[in-house]
């Protein structure tokens, strides 16, 4: 389907014309990855260095490397310094994910420029609110430039994390489609969840909170390895709960999450099971496909890919869950949990984690259903519909 092209001008571009009153004179810090880039698809850091010269001092990175480069999880990239503006780079994925004092001691003000993809278990965002901690403690500002969500800002879906399920997937209750930009989720970082650091946000201008990526006008640079396009984006949100499975999430292939399977899965079976569910908005193709990468690597897998035809209509965290459900009753003797470790836990369950709840693994199993677990988290996301609306920059 094609959408209506708007002209949404980047946090980027409006920092760049008008800087904060505090750059003035500033050392510069940057945290970026690959897909920061303006609509010309210049690097951010390009753009900082060509307006603010030698202000610039320091590079920051987060998980998958200043250019996206490290394919999977639990990969850590390690420092380095760019070879284009001879800067340290400081991965914030490597031996450490919080900055240290000496990683601040070259920079009073840190930038902030990362496409997030709207799902509460993207570490970008946690990568921030590392810094945004680090910044409070060794009194720094941050001013975050405000991109788009790709998958919108109006829905919210799923269950809020539970606190006790905190990781570096999920610091904080907020449920797996947030419906926030980057920026507004610094936000609600910095005031529902007390970081309390000397925060700004450079809003973008133009941008609506129905408007899923296509619709911006701007370039899509894939944020990290496994989501290439605005589709994969928008599948995420549900299918990154493969990740805790047997289940290949399509890594390995062109087609990440929008590709699931298994060499044991029957389709003609799971399709008969979710037949009756309601799953507006995308369509189930049965196919084949075989990673060369990841879970089953170099083994066919059958299974599905998701065709998303209304991002309205569509709700990938339902989607997903009733999926995985229905292979459990399915194919509960040859379906399995992922055992740990899984981004730095080494003994709770990976799926925990993503759920960001501990009984949802059982519910599944126990045929539970998936309606039923959505009517048991509307308390909480009536809650947290109130409290992000405070940080909205965009109504």
């Amino acid at each position: 389907m094609t959408s209506a092209k708007h002209t949404v001008q980047l946090g980027l571009d409006r920092f760049l014309s008008t800087p904060p009153a505090e750059t003035a004179g500033a050392r510069l810090g940057l945290l970026c990855n690959a897909a920061s880039v303006g609509r010309d698809l210049v690097h951010t850091r390009v753009h900082v260095k060509n307006r603010f010269g030698a202000q610039l001092t320091t590079l920051f990175s987060p998980q998958h490397g200043l250019f996206a480069e490290k394919q999977d999880n639990m990969i850590e990239s390690g420092h380095r310094r760019d070879a284009l503006l001879d800067l340290p780079v400081y991965s914030l994925y490597s031996d450490t994910r919080i900055p240290t004092r000496d990683m601040f001691d070259a920079i009073d003000v840190l930038i902030v420029d990362l496409q997030d993809v709207g799902t509460r278990v993207y570490t970008f965002i946690y990568t921030i609110s590392h810094c945004m901690e680090a910044a409070r403690a060794h009194g720094k500002k941050v001013i975050v430039l405000d991109r788009p969500n790709p998958i919108g800002g109006v829905l919210i879906e799923g269950n809020c994390l539970d606190r006790e399920w905190a990781s570096f997937v999920g610091r904080y209750p907020i449920p797996m489609r947030h419906g926030l930009t980057v920026g507004e989720l610094a936000r609600l970082f910095n005031t529902d969840f007390a970081i309390g650091c000397d925060l700004e946000v450079v809003p973008m201008e133009g941008w609506q909170r129905r408007m899923q990526f296509d619709e911006t006008g701007l370039p899509w640079v894939a944020p990290s390895p496994n989501l290439p396009t605005p589709a994969s984006s928008l599948v995420y949100p549900g299918q990154v709960i493969l990740e805790g499975t047997n289940l290949s999430e399509g890594r390995g292939t062109t087609q990440p999450f929008e590709l699931f399977g298994a060499p044991y899965l029957d389709t003609f079976q799971i399709q008969d099971v979710v037949r009756q569910a309601a799953l507006p908005g995308m369509v189930l193709r049965p196919t084949e496909f075989e990673p060369t990468a990841n879970k089953w690597a170099g083994e066919i897998c059958h299974g599905f890919q998701i065709h998303v035809t209304d991002p309205q209509a569509f709700r990938p965290y339902r989607t997903s869950l009733v999926l995985l459900q229905a292979v459990i009753r399915c194919h509960g003797d040859r379906f399995k949990w992922k055992a740990p470790p899984y981004e730095y836990e080494y003994e709770r369950m990976p799926i925990d984690l993503i759920l960001g709840n501990g009984q949802m693994r059982h519910q599944l199993g126990s045929g539970v259903p998936v309606a039923e677990m959505e009517a048991s988290w509307k308390a909480d996301l009536d809650r947290f519909s109130k409290c992000r609306a405070a940080a909205f920059l965009y109504t």
